[in-house]
């Protein structure tokens, strides 16, 4: 885990007709991840982009990419995303009854592993996975559409999990994602992340660079 706040644009909400401008628009930004949200219309009700998306777009930015695995059976899918120059694969624990083994297939990859967990999953869900995972993903809505509205009372499961990252002495960052722009942001940098995945707020921002800035606390 860094001290430093990182920000990570979700490219959901972005141009498609020139989605490798949007990404290589980041970095000079002040982005710091490219976070990809990966549905396959089973896990959740809507269908994005596969692997083959990630390796068109790896050449256009050397940020970090930060693939978020909204899908059945993601253990199929993780090596696929790692070839295709993911560098976080994370899955949802409601999506993988084997979600400790999985978890260690990606590092075994050279991935950094995340375990992503629902609204309404309790943080002891992923308790016993800690071990196997470098990032822990809140759900701050619904997962499965962009634009949502924060879900406040995932706030004290975001406290809890830091508090239990910290007591246990381990080294992984608290992503959230999900309605987070300059306000949400705040309450979520308090609770106790450090990673924050922000869609609508970056790309329809008169001025992202700013924005950026404000998720990040600047």
């Amino acid at each position: 885990m860094t001290d430093r706040i990182m920000v990570a644009p979700s490219i959901l909400s972005a141009d498609f007709k020139k989605l490798g401008e949007e990404v290589a628009s980041l970095a000079p930004l002040g982005a710091d991840y490219v976070h990809l949200d990966v549905m396959d219309g089973a896990f959740v009700p809507n269908i994005t982009f596969g692997a083959h998306m990630v390796k068109a777009l790896r050449p256009c930015t050397d940020l970090v990419f930060d693939a978020h695995l909204m899908v059945a059976d993601p253990a199929k899918w993780a090596e696929d995303f790692a070839n295709a120059g993911a560098d976080i694969i994370t899955i949802h624990c409601e999506a993988d009854v084997h979600a400790h083994r999985t978890l260690r297939l990606i590092r075994s990859l050279g991935k950094k592993a995340g375990i992503a967990l629902n609204p309404a999953t309790h943080e002891n869900s992923v308790e016993y996975l800690l071990d196997e995972a470098d990032m822990v993903l809140v759900m701050s809505v619904n997962p499965g559409f962009g634009g949502q509205s924060f879900i406040p009372a995932v706030l004290k499961k975001i406290e809890n999990i830091r508090e239990t990252i910290i007591r246990r002495g381990l080294d992984i960052d608290v992503e959230v994602d999900g309605g987070v722009n300059e306000k949400t942001a705040r309450l979520c940098r308090e609770a106790g992340a450090n990673v924050l995945v922000a869609g609508n707020a970056v790309f329809k921002a008169q001025d992202r660079k700013q924005m950026i800035g404000l998720i990040r606390g600047n």
